[in-house]
């Protein structure tokens, strides 16, 4: 992973048996009270260890953010993995359920809530440093998302596959802070979007439901 700032060379590179209840804690309590009530302290009360313990699993407040966003993150790519790992031969179909399980996903997401909360304007400390890592980390996920479309052999070139990839993660993140339908008709909306560029929309109509 890339490292954004020195601040985020603090974070520990591997966990111990405590972060995860550290992490669940922060996200629990920023999406509750803020990431400015978020401390040191508040954390090892919450996960029932000491305060030197978060500071050995974390290492700094800006280290957490940059933890919180990559758990997050994971949990997003482990449903999309599942969804091509389901449909090996069908690229449109793969993408339907990615996109549907991703955004069925993000609906009850509390660091979400979080993020969603800052961009207006409630806790002008947390988006700076979520934002930083996401974009960091989104490249990531559009670097993997492409190689597993490749996978297909689409009738599109890399770059042609890139741009596909973009729009729809673009697409997919607007929906996520914004949706405006449900999760299965937006991703029902965007697979049929794929199908006519790759040319196979006859096969999956829009499908209304």
């Amino acid at each position: 992973m890339t490292i954004m700032s020195g601040a985020l060379r603090a974070t520990p590179p591997e966990g111990g048996q405590h972060r995860q209840p550290i992490v669940t804690a922060a996200i629990e309590l920023t999406a509750s009270e803020g990431w400015s009530a978020v401390t040191m302290a508040r954390l090892a009360e919450a996960a029932g260890v000491s305060r030197q313990t978060v500071y050995n699993e974390i290492g700094s407040k800006a280290a957490l953010a940059e933890v919180m966003i990559s758990h997050e993150l994971a949990r997003f790519l482990a449903v999309v993995r599942t969804a091509f790992d389901r449909h090996p031969d069908d690229l449109v179909e793969a993408i339907y359920e990615a996109i549907r399980a991703v955004l069925d996903l993000a609906d009850d997401n509390t660091l979400l809530r979080a993020i969603a909360s800052a961009t207006h304007g409630t806790d002008t400390e947390l988006l700076p440093l979520l934002t930083t890592r996401a974009g960091s980390l989104l490249t990531e996920a559009k670097t993997m998302l492409v190689e597993r479309m490749r996978t297909y052999e689409p009738p599109l070139d890399d770059e042609q596959i890139a741009v596909v990839i973009d729009l729809v993660v673009r697409t997919v993140l607007s929906h996520v802070m914004q949706p405006s339908d449900t999760p299965a008709r937006t991703a029902d909306a965007l697979a049929w979007v794929v199908g006519r560029v790759l040319g196979t929309s006859a096969a999956r109509p829009m499908r209304r439901g």
